[in-house]
């Protein structure tokens, strides 16, 4: 089923994420794949992404750059990405995420790299796999999963919540409609996509807008820095250029980390 934007609804697939890139070469530049139910749904660090079936929002839009510049003037293509910029995707996906929530009166912000919380619960997270030749990037799949109607989780999950118990107080409708969410999150993402995407200032305004929505920056954090296994209580002080978070830890030392090499103790 296609609406406005290039979406294909599927009843059930393993992920949406293997799916576009099993068929990667056959579907173009900003295509949604988009699954009531996943079997396999996979989240950051080989997690598994588990959700309600037709509850919530479990779905990948493709990116597709254009290698070189005259390339780039090929209609479908974005302009080129290098892939010390790969970061600015996760910045336009979490800052999109972020804006949606903000239209429906939830006020989210952005836990690094792109887990997107409501205070200090979990109401989204963001896979990102991205494909490179050379030095730039052919294309990204970003794979969403935002827990929209669910309202029971499983207790063996530490922090999660959705869009319906985020207004459970609020004098608003009990449910939403997913297609609507999912048509709303497209039109704002590729207003991203198509504004900021590029190295000519996008780059240094998308990067102004993450961290000016980021969570718990300059704020004292309990961090384990997963090298060593030492826990340690630091600020995160912004992102270095191709992304690793900045933080100062105990001594005033600002040490940069990969998403692996660090993590919150909530």
């Amino acid at each position: 089923m296609t609406n406005k934007h290039d979406i294909m609804w599927f009843d059930s697939l393993d992920s949406t994420n293997d799916e576009a890139a099993r068929h990667i070469s056959d579907i173009d530049n900003l295509s949604v794949l988009s699954a009531l139910e996943q079997s396999k749904g996979r989240g950051q660090k080989g997690n598994s992404w588990s959700s309600d079936p037709g509850e919530n929002l479990t779905f990948s839009v493709v990116l597709k750059y254009a290698l070189t510049l005259p390339e780039s003037l090929k209609p479908g293509l974005l302009m080129p990405l290098k892939a010390t910029d790969q970061f600015a995707v996760s910045e336009a996906a979490s800052l999109a995420v972020v804006d949606l929530l903000s239209e429906y009166g939830i006020q989210a912000k952005i836990k690094w790299p792109n887990d997107i919380y409501v205070n200090d619960k979990k109401i989204c997270g963001i896979l990102i796999e991205h494909v490179v030749r050379g030095k730039n990037m052919t294309h990204s799949i970003v794979g969403i999963g935002l827990n929209v109607n669910q309202s029971k989780f499983d207790p063996a999950l530490p922090n999660p919540t959705s869009m319906v118990l985020c207004c459970a107080d609020k004098d608003v409708a009990q449910s939403f409609d997913i297609r609507d969410c999912l048509e709303n999150f497209i039109t704002i993402f590729s207003g991203y996509v198509n504004r900021y995407l590029h190295s000519n200032g996008g780059l240094r305004n998308l990067r102004r807008m993450y961290l000016n929505q980021m969570w718990r920056i300059d704020k004292e954090t309990c961090f384990i820095d997963n090298q060593s296994g030492m826990q340690f209580q630091g600020i995160i002080r912004g992102l270095s250029d191709i992304g690793l978070l900045k933080v100062e830890n105990e001594k005033g030392e600002l040490i940069e980390f990969a998403f692996k090499e660090i993590s919150y103790i909530l």
